[in-house]
Order: C-alpha cells, then structure tokens, then sequence
C-alpha cells in the first residue's frame, strides 16, 4: 500500500433482524462497495488483491447464512487481515433485545434462516450463542433495539464517514431541474420555486435567442431588485432543510426552479444556486429540462460562474 493510504473495510455481522443490511445501505451510500453473504472462503481472498494505489472502501456482510460460515475462522480472518498495516478493519456486531427481534419477524413475516420451520425464538437463541465471539471481538456493538433508521444513518456517519464534510455530501444527491410551466411540473420535484415574477429576458429582442447560460441574460435577470431577496430567502431556507434531510436518512432530493419558457430565469437561477450548494460541499446535478428537449440529450454540463457571487 501507498504510505499513509489504507483500505478502510467495514465488517458487519450480528443477528439476523437485527439491522445489518440497513447498516450495509448506510455504509453504500457513505460510498463503499457493499457486498452481502459473500461466502466465507473468498471473504480473505477478495480483500487481499486490492491494488497497491487503489485502496478499497468495503463494507462486508458476513453472517450465519454464509457459505461455511464459523465464527471463530472469521475472528481469526480479522487479526489476520489486521497484520496488513495498509488495511483498516472494523468489525460491527448487530444486535437487538428478543422482545425487538421477534417483533420485527412477526411484522416482516420472514422465518429465521436457522429455524426454517421452527419457532423463530429457537433461531434467535442458536444464533445468538453462535455469534457470540463476534460480539466480543467486535469494535462496535451496534445494538438497534431503540435506534430509528435516521439515528442509525447518524451513527454509521459518525463512525465511518470521513468526517471532513464529504460524507454529508455524499448521503444526500441534490438534483436541480429547471422547467417552463406550461409543459407541467417535474414530476419527481420535491421542492417548487417560481421565478415567473422576475423581470423577464424573453421581451428583449436580443435576449430571447439566448439561454440562461448566458452572461448578458443572468444579468438582465440579476438587475430585477427583487431578485436578491429572493435568492437568499431560497438559500435560507436550504440551509436549514437539506441537513434535517440527510438526519432523516433522505438519499436524494429534487430542487425545481420553472419560469415560463423554462430558458432564462429558470436557467439562470439554477445554475447559481447549483453554484451555492457546491460551495457548501453537496453532491449536486443539474437539468436543463426546456433546453433538453430542444436537443434531445441530458444538460448536466459543470457549472460556470454567473453574474455576481451567492
């Protein structure tokens, strides 16, 4: 490995209903590659080729329904693992009171995967005995009895992010759209802004050919004295929501800005506030949806200053 670069592989194991693949979903979308009941004996050999400047960004599970599963053997792996001094291996241990576990079997409907057609608190003693050396080895117990899925996704990024900012980016996708109201709204909108009370760049004859692209036309647009107020009202009010968003355990958010033709200020808009929200580290796309159509292929071009600064 790299000097002063590690792989970092996040282990997750545990009981069954007790929240493991929530925690793998969490740790995909804080960007490692998730993999599930891998079998057993090619757990060691897949981690063991990662390329020397590639370090990997894993989270594995491992569990009773693995091929040759043992717990013992997967303890024996970790230290062995461990030895590799450019590779960093957290084991999580998922775990839950009885009284949680048989609720949720009872509530999913699901049989347990070692009392098939037995009684499901059966599974959950055998299992809980099996994993027992997994819970004493682990580095993190996560015991999900009282823990909602937001306060899950908290802990995972607290604990496994890379605490820089970057993690926050990543757990939460923000699409911008920008639209012209008579072809209807963007139906995956989750956020409507109307632009329609700007001044409008269309009434000028050399304006109208262009887009909101365009410096002259952001700066037809910008002159408007209410824009101003408006732009920071909107930017307020995203400082506040996308953070509650992403505490919720929201993967993706749609922002749509429509003005009438879907050309100027729409366009102008939403390149300035993609502009923002870049700033501010969020992962952020942008659609053109208007200006798409007229040539028919996805506008995610990279954002290019507009105007004055946010």
């Amino acid at each position: 490995m790299s000097e002063g670069v590690a792989s970092r592989v996040v282990l997750v194991t545990g009981l069954s209903g007790a929240g493991k693949a929530s925690v793998l979903h969490a740790l995909e979308d804080l960007g490692y590659e998730a993999v599930d009941n891998l079998p057993f004996a090619l757990l060691e050999n897949m981690l063991n080729r990662s390329h020397p400047d590639q370090p990997l960004r894993v989270a594995v599970g491992v569990d009773v329904r693995s091929r040759g599963f043992n717990a013992a053997d997967l303890v024996g792996t970790v230290d062995r693992l461990r030895r590799n001094s450019g590779m960093r291996i957290d084991l999580v241990y998922c775990t839950a009171d009885e009284g949680v576990l048989l609720r949720r079997y009872t509530e999913t409907r699901r049989r347990h995967p070692l009392a098939p057609q037995g009684r499901v608190i059966d599974g959950i003693i055998a299992e809980r005995a099996l994993t027992a050396p997994l819970k004493d080895a682990a580095d993190f117990v996560n015991d999900t009895s009282e823990r909602s899925l937001a306060a899950l996704r908290q802990w995972i990024d607290s604990n496994f992010g890379s605490g820089d900012g970057e993690a926050t980016a990543r757990a939460l996708s923000v699409s911008l759209v920008s639209f012209g109201y008579p072809n209807g709204l963007p139906r995956e909108a989750d956020l409507v802004f109307d632009v329609r009370f700007l001044r409008n760049p269309h009434y000028d004859p050399v304006l109208r050919p262009l887009t909101g692209r365009d410096p002259s036309v952001a700066a037809y647009v910008l002159a408007d004295p209410d824009y101003e107020i408006f732009f920071h009202r909107v930017t307020d009010l995203l400082d506040l929501l996308l953070p509650r968003f992403v505490q919720e355990g929201k993967k993706y958010v749609t922002i749509a800005i429509g003005c009438t033709g879907g050309r100027h200020r729409s366009v102008m808009s939403v390149e300035r506030l993609a502009r923002y929200l870049q700033a501010a580290s969020w992962r952020v796309s942008i659609t053109h949806r208007e200006i798409a159509a007229e040539h028919p292929v996805r506008d995610e071009a990279s954002v290019d200053p507009i105007g004055s600064a946010p």
